[in-house]
């Protein structure tokens, strides 16, 4: 246990290292334990925005608030990046570069969509949001190329499944 333990840690601080070098604003400089913030803000993105374009692309982590947030606990500027299911499944720091960047592709390729009605009408809405169609499928495909490395359930035979229940 001490190993996985130290293992999560390694590759959280390993993820952390990687979205520095490709320009992602981490809270705190890194990390030291299992998880690290995000701050999302120089994408022009909520956490709420990053949150679900990430999701729509195979990533789950979550928004979070940052010291002094600006944009509250519900949208929030942040995002919280966890280690531990990765590393459950035998990542290591090899891939913790490529989801350094699908997680760039994914924030990069993001925008704010407009709010179109209201008093907010003509500023950047803090929900809703639009992906470059090319990078959602590119970071989709890096996600399915990864996870089909390092399946879930390795013992399973998914496509005798798939054939026998349909």
């Amino acid at each position: 246990f001490k190993k996985y333990a130290s293992s999560i840690v390694s590759n959280a601080s390993s993820l952390a290292k990687n979205c520095m070098e490709k320009g992602m604003k981490v809270a705190t400089g890194g990390t030291d334990n299992h998880l690290f913030l995000i701050d999302v803000t120089p994408f022009g993105l909520t956490g709420r925005q990053a949150e679900s374009a990430l999701r729509d692309c195979g990533i789950t982590l979550n928004r979070n608030s940052l010291p002094f947030d600006p944009n509250g606990p519900w949208y929030t500027s942040g995002l919280r990046i966890g280690t531990p299911a990765v590393t459950t499944l035998g990542m290591g720091e090899k891939e913790m570069q490529e989801i350094a960047h699908v997680i760039k592709l994914v924030l990069s390729s993001t925008k704010p969509q407009t709010v179109t009605k209201g008093e907010d009408a003509g500023k950047p809405s803090k929900a809703k949001y639009v992906t470059e169609p090319e990078a959602a499928r590119e970071a989709v495909s890096k996600v399915k190329s990864l996870l089909d490395r390092f399946p879930v359930y390795p013992q399973l035979d998914l496509n005798f499944l798939q054939q026998f229940f349909g």
